[in-house]
């Protein structure tokens, strides 16, 4: 029998890339689900390109996930294997302008995922967290699966207690919990607030970028497309059952990491060739400017390569793949 996915903030960008490429890649048929009031846009679903070939594999359903499930949305949803839980607010300097209400909103939408989990019984709950749960990384070290949660500002909070939540659903009522932990994810149709689009859009508009740091100590990040990602969130439900209390004394979490790490003048650098203009930029001081950023992010995906996932399109392709993109439809950069 064919497989059911649920994949909640599929409007948003890493949710779109990860909508394409079940549809590119399974024959899965996928419930998506979206509020479209915060960073998500129909755009990016229908821009999709096997979007009209696909489209019959496709619910949709229209909700803020803040408020919990009908039992006329659930019976309306069908059958569900798996559920991707993906959908969070997630840009840091809004999290820190108004902290409260985001926190809240993170929260509560795990909360009545774990909730619906509860209820329809997958096979699969899969948890999308970050690296920055953890922390910054010190010099030299990449955080492993399970080290010390230690967020630094309220969206890293509000993540760090989506883990927990769903640990103590794992815990107490037997949802089939597996966490995946991501780096920086790049890709066409990002955000503009994010780093790689502002350094494009910085290029377009020939203005200097801003680099946090000083020379001698810049920033730096493993970056992952937003495809990969997927490829790698399809593998864990394709090959990694999840383990269940008291078999074991927590939920499976896997790291999701890119190749290589890269410092943001690197980055900014590498955009700029791609671009085909010489960059302009200027540090900026990190510690008195960026409160409750971290300079430096490094996860330890090891356990995931040992259990046979590897990236399948290096760093380098999808960057160039996604700076020709946005060359080719700029109009990426600067929608609100």
């Amino acid at each position: 029998m064919k497989k059911r996915v649920f994949l909640t903030g599929a409007g948003g960008f890493v949710g779109h890339h990860t909508l394409e490429h079940i549809l590119k890649t399974t024959d899965w048929d996928v419930v998506i689900s979206d509020s479209f009031r915060h960073r998500g846009v129909t755009d990016r679903v229908t821009s999709i390109a096997c979007w009209k070939a696909e489209r019959h594999r496709v619910q949709l359903i229209t909700h803020d996930l803040t408020v919990p499930f009908s039992d006329v949305m659930i019976k309306d949803m069908g059958h569900i294997d798996y559920i991707i839980s993906m959908a969070s607010d997630s840009h840091v300097d809004r999290s820190i302008t108004d902290p409260a209400p985001f926190i809240m909103n993170n929260v509560a939408l795990v909360v009545n995922m774990l909730e619906l989990a509860r209820k329809i019984q997958p096979e699969v709950f899969l948890h999308v967290s970050t690296d920055e749960v953890y922390g910054a990384a010190p010099k030299g070290y990449a955080h492993k699966e399970w080290d010390t949660i230690l967020p630094s500002n309220p969206y890293s909070g509000s993540k760090a207690a989506q883990e927990a939540a769903c640990i103590s659903y794992w815990r107490t009522f037997g949802v089939p919990v597996i966490i995946t932990n991501t780096m920086n994810i790049i890709g066409e149709r990002q955000d503009p607030e994010k780093f790689v689009p502002k350094i494009m859009y910085c290029l377009e508009k020939n203005i200097p970028m801003t680099i946090h740091g000083t020379p001698e100590n810049i920033g730096s990040r493993f970056y992952l497309h937003a495809r990969n990602q997927a490829d790698a969130l399809v593998f864990i439900l394709k090959n990694l059952s999840p383990v269940a209390y008291p078999n074991a004394d927590r939920p499976d979490k896997y790291h999701i990491v890119g190749e290589r790490e890269v410092n943001n003048l690197e980055m900014a650098k590498l955009v700029a060739f791609y671009w085909g203009k010489e960059l302009k930029f200027e540090f900026e001081d990190f510690h008195t400017t960026r409160p409750g950023h971290d300079l430096r992010y490094a996860l330890d995906g090891t356990k995931l390569a040992e259990a046979g996932w590897k990236a399948p399109v290096p760093l380098e392709q999808s960057l160039k793949t996604t700076v020709e993109w946005t060359k080719k439809h700029p109009e990426w950069l600067w929608r609100d």
